[in-house]
C-alpha cells in the first residue's frame, strides 16, 4: 500500500502560494523600508509602525547577518508578533537593487509550518485540542496567567476564555484548590519536569451536587531556542476510574477483614467495618435466627414468620466504630419475607412501602436518604440474612456497578457467615458430647468424696468417671483420644460407654483393659463384605475412619475398697495418678507400663498399694501440663495438694487456677477424690459351716444386725435375700463359705464360697419345685451381681435405703 501524502518526502517549498508569503524591504543599515500587507496580516504591525524600524526588533532569537553571503535560502528563525507571541518563520533573502543609498535586500517571510507534509495535521491536532477534544486543555504563560483553554476545560469549571485570560487560577476560580496547583505549575517551570496524574477534586457545573476528581498533566512549553513559552495543564475526568478504585480498595480490605474468625457475629462486623464508609453511608445485617444457634437453614426462600436478629449495624456518623443493634431494630418478619423472596439483590426507593421498613432502625436519618440498597446473604440457594445500604446527603447515589460490588461483599460474607454456622453446630455437638462424657457424681454417704474439673481447648477426647461398684467399692477412670471435633468426642463417649459396661463385670483392672484393648482392636479392624472390585462399601470406610479414633487412646482404671483400703489400677499408656496421705507425703504411683489402646505392647501390669484414710487421689489428662514436662508437672500437682484440707471440689479448682494457661491449647480433665473408709461398725462377716441347717443361723444373724442398725423394716427383704444365696452356696458350691453385710450408700448383703461356677437366673415353669430363688431375689433388690476373686466367687446383692432408715 502507498504511503500517505501527509508523510512524503517534499522541498522546503512545497506547497507554498504567493499569497501566503510576505514581504518585506530593507536597507543597507537594516532598517525597514517596506512592508507589504501580508507581512502586516503575518505580524501583526501596521506598516507605520514598522517602517523606519530596524529589522532585528523582529527577530526573537539569533541575529542571522544578511552580509555575511548575498543570499540567504530556507533559513528558519522565530518572529516576535505585535501580541507578543513568537511565530518560527522561514527567510529567502534576496539582493534587490543598489542606488545612491546603498543596496537594498528583499525578505520574504513563510510561516515555518507551511511547506512540510505535516502541516494540515499539526494544524487539525491544535484546532481538535481546542475546540471538540474531551481533555480539557489550560495554557498559561511563564507568569502563570491564563492564555486560552478550550470548550472543555469551560465545562470543567464553568468560566469562559474571555472571564479569564489574563488571570492566575486562584483569581479565576476561588473555590477550586488552585494553590497546590500552581505550586506544581512553579516546579514544572523551574525544573522542567513534567508532573503526571495530580488529582484535582472539583465539582463541574454539569454536576454540582456531587465531587468529580480530574488528573491533571502539567508540562512545561519551550521553543527550538530553550526559550520558556509558558505551562500546559491537560486534565480529564477521571471520577469512574476513581470510583473503580475504591470498589477495588473495598474488595480488598474485604478479603482480609470478612472471615477471619469462625464467629458469626465477628463475620457480620467486619462486613459492616468494610462497607461505612466505602461503600455506604450507613448499613445493617440481619441474620436469620438459626443461623446464630448452629442450626441448618431450609434451601430457597424464607417464610413469612422467619425472624431475623440485627447482628451489625454501623453508620460513618456513628461516635464509636460499630453499634450493636437488637431484636426491635431489626425488619419485621413480613418485610424479611419481600426483601428474600428470590434471593436477588436489588436497589429500592426509600420512599417506597419496602424501603420504609427496611430503613427501620437503621442508623440514618430517612428524610435525607436517597439511595438504598437490599442484598441477601446466600449460600448454597439458603438465605443466611439479609444486609441494608444506604446513601444520604450530598454522596452520588448508588450505582449498578455499587450493586455489583455490595452483591460480592454479600457472597463472601454468606460463605463465611455458613462456615461459622457449621462451625458452631459442630462446636455445640462437641459440648453436648463433653457434658454426656462428664461424670454424674456419687450418691451422698459414699467410700469417697469425688469431683471433677474440665478445661476445654477445642478437642474433645479428655474425660474422668467414678463408677459405683459392687461391695461399696468405687472405680475411678481417666482417659483421653487423640484428635479434635466431634468424632473425637464420640470416640471418648464409645470408650466411656465400653468402661461403664466391663465394669459391670466386676473385672480387675488388668483384665478390664484387655477386654477394652480387644474392643478396640475389633472395631479399627473391622472387614465386612467388599464391593465387585473389592473395594470397601463407602460405609464400611466412614465407619472405619470414625473407629479408628480410638486407637491410640489411653485410659487409667483404678479401683478402692473401703473396706480393705486396698487400691488397685491398671494403665493403657495413660500417666499415673498423685496421692497425697493424710501425713502430707506425697506418693506418685508408678503404673505399670502398658500401651496405648489398639498398640502392641506388653499385658496390662496392675498394682496393689494400701491408702489410711482421708488420703486424697488426683486422675488427671496431659493437657493438665501444658507448660512444662510432665515429671515436673506432677511435682507441682503434688505440692499443690500436699497439706490442702479444703474438699475435692475446691482441690480441682486450685489446681487448674494454677496449672493450666491462657489462653488454652489443649482440652484438660481432672478428677480429685478424698478415700473414707468403711469400719466394723458398718461391714460384719460371718463364715459358715458348708451344712443347710446354717441357712436358718444366717437369717437370726442378718435379723440382728439389721437391729443393731436400727433397719427392722428391711429385715424381711435380707432375710429372704441371705437365705436365698446362702442356700445356693451350700447347695452348688464349695466352702469356704462367708456371708457379709456393709452399710454404706446402699445395703449389700455378699454371699462368698469357693467355686467359680456362676448362678444363673431362669424363669421357673409353674410345675417346677425350685428355680425361683434368683429370681426373688432380683425382684427384691436394686441391683446385683457375681464378682470372681482369686479362691472363688462372690455374689452380692444391693438395697436402696430408705432415707428416714438412715
Amino acid at each position: 500500500m502507498g504511503a500517505s501524502h501527509a508523510t512524503e518526502r517534499s522541498g522546503p517549498h512545497d506547497g507554498v502560494t504567493a499569497e501566503n508569503q510576505a514581504h518585506i524591504l530593507i536597507d543597507q543599515r537594516g532598517t525597514v523600508v517596506g512592508w507589504s500587507q501580508e507581512a502586516e496580516g503575518l505580524l501583526g504591525y501596521p506598516a507605520q509602525a514598522m517602517l523606519g524600524r530596524p529589522a532585528w526588533d523582529l527577530l526573537a532569537g539569533a541575529d542571522p547577518t544578511p552580509h555575511s553571503r548575498a543570499a540567504i535560502d530556507n533559513v528558519a528563525v522565530p518572529l516576535r508578533r505585535q501580541d507578543g507571541a513568537f511565530l518560527a518563520c522561514r527567510l529567502t533573502v534576496r539582493p534587490e537593487r543598489r542606488d545612491e543609498a546603498g543596496m537594498r535586500w528583499a525578505v520574504t517571510l513563510t510561516p515555518a509550518e507551511q511547506g512540510s507534509p505535516t502541516a494540515a495535521l499539526n494544524q487539525a491536532l491544535l484546532e481538535t485540542l481546542f475546540t471538540v477534544s474531551p481533555v480539557g486543555l489550560f495554557l498559561l504563560d511563564p507568569s502563570l496567567r491564563l492564555i486560552r483553554f478550550n470548550p472543555a476545560g469551560e465545562g470543567m469549571q464553568g468560566s469562559s476564555v474571555e472571564e479569564a485570560v489574563g488571570k492566575r487560577p486562584t483569581e479565576v476560580w476561588p473555590g477550586f484548590p488552585a494553590e497546590t496547583v500552581e505550586r506544581v505549575m512553579e516546579q514544572v517551570l523551574a525544573t522542567g519536569k513534567p508532573v503526571i496524574g495530580i488529582e484535582k477534586y472539583m465539582r463541574p457545573p454539569g454536576d454540582p451536587d456531587h465531587d468529580h476528581v480530574y488528573s491533571a498533566n502539567v508540562f512545561r512549553l519551550q521553543d527550538d531556542h530553550g526559550r520558556i513559552l509558558g505551562i500546559a495543564d491537560a486534565t480529564v475526568d477521571v471520577t469512574d476510574r476513581h470510583l473503580a478504585q475504591e470498589r477495588l480498595k473495598v474488595l480488598a480490605q474485604a478479603g482480609t477483614r470478612i472471615g477471619s474468625t469462625l464467629d458469626v457475629l465477628d463475620t457480620v462486623r467486619g462486613l459492616a467495618e468494610v462497607s461505612v464508609p466505602g461503600l455506604a453511608d450507613s448499613m445493617a445485617v440481619e441474620v436469620v435466627e438459626p443461623v446464630l444457634a448452629g442450626e441448618d437453614l431450609e434451601p430457597g426462600p424464607v417464610q413469612r414468620d422467619t425472624v431475623l436478629r440485627r447482628a451489625a449495624c454501623r453508620s460513618r456518623d456513628d461516635p464509636e466504630p460499630l453499634a450493636a443493634g437488637n431484636q426491635q431494630d431489626a425488619l419485621p418478619p413480613v418485610a424479611a419475607a419481600e426483601a428474600l423472596t428470590d434471593l436477588e439483590p436489588r436497589m429500592v426507593d426509600p420512599l417506597s412501602s419496602v424501603g420504609q421498613r427496611a430503613l427501620q432502625g437503621l442508623r440514618a436519618d430517612r428524610e435525607e436518604v436517597h439511595s438504598l440498597m437490599l442484598v441477601p446473604l446466600v449460600a448454597q440457594h439458603r438465605a443466611l440474612g439479609l444486609a441494608t445500604f444506604c446513601r444520604w446527603g450530598e454522596r452520588r447515589p448508588f450505582e449498578r456497578d455499587d450493586l455489583t460490588l455490595a452483591g460480592e461483599l454479600a457472597l463472601r460474607t454468606a460463605a463465611c457467615l455458613d462456615n461459622a454456622r457449621r462451625y458452631l453446630r459442630e462446636g455445640n455437638s462437641v459440648i453436648a458430647l463433653r457434658h454426656a462424657l462428664r461424670p454424674g457424681g456419687l450418691p451422698p454417704d459414699h467410700a469417697l468424696e469425688v469431683a471433677h474439673e474440665y478445661v476445654h481447648a477445642g478437642s474433645g477426647g479428655d474425660w474422668v468417671d467414678a463408677v459405683p461398684l459392687s461391695g461399696a467399692r468405687v472405680a475411678l477412670v481417666a482417659g483421653r483420644v487423640p484428635g479434635h471435633g466431634v468424632q473425637t468426642a464420640a470416640a471418648a463417649g464409645r470408650l466411656r460407654a465400653a468402661v461403664h459396661t466391663l465394669s459391670d463385670l466386676d473385672l480387675e483392672p488388668d483384665e478390664l483393659l484387655a477386654r477394652l484393648d480387644d474392643l478396640v482392636r475389633r472395631l479399627n479392624g473391622y472387614n465386612g463384605p467388599a464391593q465387585g472390585d473389592g473395594r470397601p462399601w463407602p460405609m464400611q470406610e466412614a465407619r472405619k475412619s470414625a473407629d479408628e479414633n480410638e486407637a491410640g487412646a489411653t485410659c487409667l482404671y483404678l479401683i478402692y475398697d473401703p473396706v480393705s483400703r486396698r487400691c488397685s489400677l491398671s494403665s493403657a499408656g495413660h500417666p499415673a495418678p498423685v496421692v497425697v496421705r493424710p501425713d502430707g507425703t506425697v506418693a506418685i504411683l508408678e503404673a505399670p507400663a502398658g500401651a496405648a489402646l489398639s498398640c502392641a505392647g506388653e499385658p496390662f501390669g496392675k498394682v496393689d498399694i494400701d491408702l489410711p484414710e482421708d488420703s486424697m487421689l488426683a486422675l488427671y489428662t496431659p493437657g493438665l501440663f501444658q507448660e512444662e514436662p510432665e515429671d515436673r508437672g506432677r511435682e507441682r500437682l503434688a505440692d499443690l495438694l500436699s497439706g490442702f484440707s479444703g474438699s475435692a471440689r475446691q482441690a480441682c479448682r486450685m489446681v487448674t487456677q494454677a496449672l493450666i494457661p491462657y489462653p488454652l491449647r489443649e482440652d484438660a480433665a481432672i478428677q480429685v477424690a478424698r478415700t473414707h473408709t468403711l469400719g466394723p461398725e458398718r461391714v460384719v462377716s460371718w463364715d459358715l459351716p458348708s451344712d443347710p441347717s446354717e441357712v436358718s443361723t444366717a437369717r437370726s444373724l442378718v435379723t440382728r444386725q439389721l437391729t443393731a442398725w436400727d433397719m427392722d423394716e428391711a429385715t424381711f427383704t435380707t432375710e429372704l435375700i441371705a437365705s436365698e444365696l446362702v442356700t445356693n452356696a451350700i447347695r452348688y458350691a464349695r466352702p469356704p463359705v462367708r456371708l457379709r453385710l456393709i452399710r454404706s450408700h446402699v445395703l449389700t448383703c455378699e454371699v462368698s464360697d469357693g467355686s467359680s461356677t456362676s448362678p444363673r437366673l431362669r424363669h421357673a415353669r409353674t410345675t417346677d419345685e425350685g428355680g425361683r430363688g434368683l429370681l426373688l431375689v432380683a425382684r427384691c433388690s436394686g441391683r446385683w451381681g457375681t464378682r470372681y476373686t482369686e479362691d472363688g466367687k462372690t455374689v452380692w446383692v444391693e438395697q436402696t435405703i430408705p432415707e428416714r432408715l438412715e
